[in-house]
């Protein structure tokens, strides 16, 4: 029985109608109604009348739309009436409305027999039934409908009440255990097909909403899981079975080990559905990707299993033969202009890049020998795909099995290199597909051992007679060239320069923009080695940047403008001379000449700008203004976010590059990428304009500071955007202090502004990765203010920041050591597991510099707060964990440096960390409890006289450690020789018979590595020798090489290294030792060191 009057739904029908209208004058108009007379004035009408159209409607078209719309004004957002807070529609509807509405809704679904209706009356029961949940509001008969529906005679019903589940899990989280079992049991033993499906999707998307406590009550479901592939498999039914592995994929992800007991078997079946030809190129892809996906979260298990790492391989190689098969000779390959064709959804990208999941997952050791196993005889085959395949994944499984390959590269280098005379123009493209990825995979190794190997092949290739060949060799020298020392590129330059130019007079316009690219990449890495070919190239480059050219050409012109401004990069502005101010004009006439938004000349155009900007400095000023404004409204721009309201536009924007699409709240949101990539390289392009022209940039600091980098610090849509705006601040901050001062009104008015945000910002993110970037734009931030900077509130404010990071950490920590305590004995953490912990350490060292920064600018004064935090400090000086007992050892550090004779107030937080910390195993500890040591004697003050006498044997101890002059430990060891300078030169009250602790000292000598240590420990030898002290006097060869080896080390610099050289000259006098003896015995690189400082 309708609750409205039919005029409602007279009304109601018509705008429906007009609403899916042909007209788009009708359907605008119709919108906008919706909006304002039923949406905005009466939105419980609506949703009442839609319900009512679903339930009392003969047309099915008109119910299912219906459906639809009542799915999209539900969740439209509103403030609540009642509270005023903003909520989504249904949920700010009184009480009776909404429960009117519901039971309407349940009858509508329980009703309708049309699948696709029904379908869509699901989906709006599942967007009321997740607001419910997401408001912690209650849905009692909800349930109750579902688990009869699931029951019912009527399959569809049964399908139905499964979709739901699967759309809004959190309906069923907190139901007992055996009312879930039993309903997911029925499901996967159902009669049909459809039904089975529907009950695997909603347990894959209710396991995943569960704790991992919770899930391992549900694992005794596998079994009849697995038990639904088979018999879909044997009806060969392709759709089916990717529905059912896709799901199994999703379950994989979660929890890959409650698979265990039946591993086996899932790979068995898995490995069988991948050589099934009859089936569908997706059905067995996605069970590769099963397959994968296990390799991605359970290697060990993937490891251990008998046939697993044999059987992916030989799948993946076969599948990647699957090439070319309509095109024996590649004539349609090779005559196709396309090099970016998608094949993303072929058989054979599918199996390299399992190739490449697989090297990097489960690595060199489980791979190597059964892929190598195969790849002779796929090389020695007479079917060019196999060669092809062979080569691809020489390419694929590079990176991931870097460690061992890298000590083999002859053996691969053999197997490759004559790839690229072979007679099949697609295996040559394969060769040097594999020689680029290798050049960066091996990056150094191919470039230092390889170079004469790689190069004097490669570059024949460049003559080819297929273009689409040329220009992958010259790709592939890109790659080479990028990680080559000029030295390794030198005498190379004439030949590679003149292939290239060759092909810059190719036919095909791709083949030219790749040599485009080759040569800006080789002038970037040669440097001023490249000023000989400038003459040749420039007038080329400056011909193409001139031509008036159609839209076809914009790429080649946009590849001409970064390789001539790279070149000029790489000349400097003498050689460019003139020619900077021509090229310049030609570069804005360029972009005067841009009208369309997909002009690919504008974003080239950006870098050119900046490159411009490095090299002619101040003299690129007077081009800013026509720069900037582009750049501006760039850096500038606004995220492109739509809120997809169901299946079919969310498959269309899928169709699109550029978006990427993420669920929030059983809605899809997608957001343009494309816009935010420009927006990021637009900021960054700032960052390098701020830094060149410093002052000269303060114009333009205000604008970019308020309307681009403080809100990019916010623009939670896209991390590198934050990223980059948290490395522009700084770079603004400092413009404008070179431009007005460092005590001026106008930089204290704008770091007000800028440390308000940057402080706000650190209260509020929890992305570890983004949060350590923020951490470090604070701390250049103050590092540019200066002494006083802080307030005693933001102080307090970072504080409080800083209180919740360490918290979360905390949590972090403790949950993997939870996950740690479960898993297997042997098993090796995820990478997902070492990136977490590598985010944090960063996190940590970043928040550390913060710490650092601010002792260091506000001295004692930052006390009073950093007290807060003594509990951390405590328990992270006492963990089993290297990196905590690191950072509070640093922070103590920081307190001794900074707040003289006050840390005191701490000592009983500090004195048994750094004897301990002297102690520790992990070399960087010990370096900073010796540094500590250093500081306390030399900032503390007589308070710290005893601890620092007392600590000179440990620190001699230091520095006889069995590995004391091994890398890892020499900092340690420097550090610890440079403390004790500091105890005897600043704080030797305490310290007893001085004599014999000088004596062990000189033993402590050289140092050569810590640039910080160096200064204090050799000015204290300086001091020695100046007082005549005979204990230095004695071993004056001795002494003499210690100073030598640190010049050559060049660790002292300035007054310090004078003085010294000064001390040693006097050392030889007093001595009496012969100087040029002493030269005789030393290498020859040493005596010239030694004549440039002491025989000017």
């Amino acid at each position: 029985m309708s609750l409205l009057p039919p005029e409602i739904h007279a009304a109601l029908a018509q705008l429906l109608q007009a609403l899916v209208a042909s007209d788009n004058t009708v359907r605008s108009r119709a919108e906008e109604q919706l909006s304002t007379e039923w949406v905005q004035a009466r939105p419980d009408v609506l949703l009442m009348a839609l319900v009512e159209q679903i339930q009392g409607s003969e047309n099915s078209g008109t119910r299912s739309f219906a459906a639809v719309l009542f799915r999209r004004i539900a969740t439209k957002t509103r403030k609540d009436p009642a509270t005023g807070e903003a909520k989504e529609l249904f949920v700010t509807l009184q009480q009776p409305q909404k429960v009117a509405i519901r039971q309407k809704l349940l009858e509508c679904l329980t009703r309708e027999a049309i699948p696709h209706v029904r379908n869509k009356i699901g989906d709006a029961v599942a967007e009321v039934a997740r607001q419910y949940t997401d408001y912690n509001e209650n849905w009692p008969e909800l349930l109750n409908v579902l688990f009869q529906t699931s029951r019912s005679t009527d399959s569809g019903q049964r399908e139905g009440s499964f979709r739901i589940f699967a759309t809004t899990p959190g309906i069923i989280e907190k139901q007992h255990e055996d009312t879930v079992l039993a309903a997911f049991t029925r499901g996967f033993k159902d009669d049909d097909i459809s039904v089975r499906l529907a009950a695997m999707e909603a347990f894959a998307s209710f396991f995943r909403s569960i704790s991992k406590k919770d899930q391992q009550k549900f694992f005794t479901l596998i079994p009849d899981i697995l038990s639904i592939l088979p018999p879909i498999k044997e009806a060969q039914d392709s759709d089916q079975l990717t529905k059912a592995l896709i799901a199994l994929i999703d379950l994989a992800e979660v929890a890959p080990k409650m698979f265990r007991h039946l591993f086996h078997n899932l790979v068995t079946f898995s490995i069988t559905v991948i050589q099934d030809k009859d089936l569908s190129d997706q059905a067995r892809q996605n069970a590769l990707e099963l397959m994968a996906t296990f390799s991605d979260y359970a290697p060990q298990m993937c490891r251990k299993d008998a046939s697993f790492t044999t059987e992916m391989v030989t799948q993946c190689l076969s599948l990647m033969t699957d090439i070319g098969m309509d095109d024996d000779d590649a004539a349609e390959w090779n005559d196709s202009d396309d090099n970016e064709v998608d094949e993303s959804d072929q058989n054979h990208v599918a199996g390299e890049q399992c190739m490449d999941r697989l090297a990097n997952k489960l690595g060199g050791r489980t791979i190597l020998a059964p892929t190598f196993n195969w790849l002779p005889r796929m090389m020695a085959s007479s079917a060019w795909r196999d060669r092809h395949a062979a080569l691809m994944a020489i390419s694929a499984i590079s990176e991931g099995c870097r460690e061992l390959m890298v000590g083999e590269l002859d053996k691969v280098l053999d197997l490759v290199v004559p790839a690229l005379r072979d007679p099949h123009p697609r295996v040559r493209w394969a060769g040097c597909n594999a020689l680029g990825q290798m050049s960066t995979d091996f990056a150094g190794t191919m470039q230092e051992k390889y170079h004469q190997v790689v190069l004097s092949n490669i570059i024949p290739v460049l003559e080819s007679v297929e273009p689409r060949v040329q220009s992958h060799a010259a790709a592939a020298l890109v790659n080479f060239c990028e990680e080559a020392e000029k030295s390794i590129l030198d005498p190379y330059l004439d030949e590679l320069l003149n292939h290239l130019l060759l092909l810059l007079q190719s036919p095909k316009r791709f083949v030219q923009e790749q040599a485009l690219s080759t040569i800006a990449t080789i002038a970037d890495s040669a440097e001023a080695a490249f000023g000989r070919y400038y003459d040749t190239l420039m007038p080329l480059l400056f011909s193409v940047l001139r031509q008036e050219q159609s839209k076809e050409f914009r790429l080649l012109r946009a590849k001409a403008m970064e390789c001539a401004t790279l070149i000029a990069l790489a000349v400097g502005k003498e050689k460019l001379g003139r020619d900077a101010l021509e090229l310049v004009q030609l570069l804005g006439s360029i972009q005067q000449g841009i009208t369309d938004a997909d002009d690919p000349q504008s974003q080239y155009l950006m870098h050119c700008w900046g490159r411009m900007a490095r090299v002619m400095e101040s003299e690129f000023l007077p081009y800013l203004p026509a720069v900037m404004p582009p750049l501006l409204e760039l850096a500038s721009a606004s995220a492109d976010v739509q809120i997809l309201e169901d299946e079919e536009q969310v498959a269309q924007v899928e169709q699109e590059e550029g978006w990427e699409l993420v669920p929030v709240k059983g809605r899809v949101i997608g957001i343009k990428t494309t816009i935010l990539d420009d927006k990021h390289m637009a900021i960054e392009l700032l960052v390098v304009y701020a830094q060149v022209l410093a002052a000269a940039f303060e114009p333009y600091v205000l604008e970019i500071m308020d309307k681009v980098a403080l809100a990019g610090l916010s623009f939670f849509f896209h991390d590198p955007v934050r990223v980059a705006s948290a490395k522009c601040v700084p770079q603004l901050l400092n413009s404008y202090k070179k431009a007005h001062g460092d005590r001026s009104p106008q930089l204290a008015g704008l770091w007000e502004r800028a440390v308000d945000k940057i402080l706000e910002i650190l209260g509020a993110d929890s992305t570890v990765d983004t949060l350590a970037e923020m951490y470090q734009c604070f701390y250049e931030s103050v590092e540019v203010l200066g002494k006083g900077c802080l307030t005693a509130n933001h102080m307090a404010t970072f504080i409080e920041s800083a209180k919740s990071t360490l918290e979360d950490y905390r949590t972090r920590v403790k949950d993997r050591l939870e996950d740690k305590t479960d898993a297997e004995e042997e098993e090796e953490d995820s990478e997902e597991t070492l990136f977490a912990i590598e985010d944090d350490q960063t996190l940590l060292s970043d928040m550390n510099k913060s710490f650092h920064t601010i002792f260091k600018n506000q001295g004692p004064t930052f006390l009073p707060h950093w007290e807060r935090l003594l509990n951390f400090y405590d328990a992270f000086i006492t963990s089993s964990d290297a990196t905590q007992r690191q950072w509070a050892l640093c922070i103590m550090d920081d307190v001794l440096e900074f707040c003289g004779e006050q840390s005191w107030n701490y000592n009983s937080h500090i004195i048994q960390p750094l004897f301990h910390g002297m102690g520790d195993e992990i070399p960087a500890n010990r370096q900073a409890a010796a540094y500590g040591v250093g500081v306390a004697a030399h900032k503390g003050g007589a308070a710290w006289s005893e601890f620092a006498a007392a600590a000179i044997p440990t620190l001699f101890g230091v520095t006889h450690h069995a590995q004391a002059r091994q890398d890892d430990h020499v900092y340690a060891t420097e550090n610890a020789c440079a403390s004790i300078a500091k105890i005897l030169h600043f704080n030797s009250g305490k310290v007893a018979n001085v004599p014999d602790v000088i004596q062990h000292w000189l033993d402590t000598l050289p140092v050569v590595n810590d640039e910080e240590a160096a200064p204090y420990a050799y000015s204290f030898l300086t001091q020695l020798i100046e007082q005549q002290n005979p204990l230095v006097i004695s071993q004056a060869p001795k002494m003499f090489t210690h100073i030598v080896q640190a010049l050559e080390a060049e660790t002292l610099q300035g007054q310090t290294l004078e003085r010294v050289v000064a001390s040693a000259k006097q050392l030889l006098t007093i001595a009496g030792v012969d100087a040029n003896q002493l030269l005789a015995s030393m290498p020859p690189e040493t005596q010239q060191t030694v004549r440039t400082y002491f025989w000017k």
